[in-house]
């Protein structure tokens, strides 16, 4: 069983920056791929970006060059670093982690970004 632990939600105003942290624990040996998902009142879950155990990352389009997704292997640990927040950036971002090819979810963290 893997646990999700995230933090780093808050609110701040447009323009400014926040960073999420999502730690697994538990009883981990193979980690495919960590990401980080956001849902707004009214709205579907969305990818906002993704890293593979190779390194490679996923980004949705409206986040692209200004979000940045990193890991840290050895805490098992992901990260996203928020830059240029918006208003439209509001919602409550969860983390994903895909572990022996099953998927488990953190319990999300409230990212409000005022204008």
């Amino acid at each position: 069983q893997v646990q999700l632990a995230e933090s780093g939600g808050g609110l701040v105003q447009a323009g400014g920056s926040l960073r999420l942290s999502c730690a697994a624990s538990g009883s981990i040996f193979r980690i495919n791929n960590m990401g980080w998902y956001r849902q707004a009142p009214g709205k579907q879950r969305e990818l906002v970006a993704s890293i593979a155990i190779g390194g490679s990352t996923n980004y949705a389009d409206s986040v692209k060059g200004r979000f940045t997704i990193s890991r840290d292997s050895a805490k098992n640990t992901v990260y996203l670093q928020m830059n240029s927040l918006k208003p439209e950036d509001t919602a409550v971002y969860y983390c994903k982690v895909i572990h022996n090819f099953q998927s488990y979810w953190g319990q999300g963290t409230q990212v409000t970004v005022s204008s």
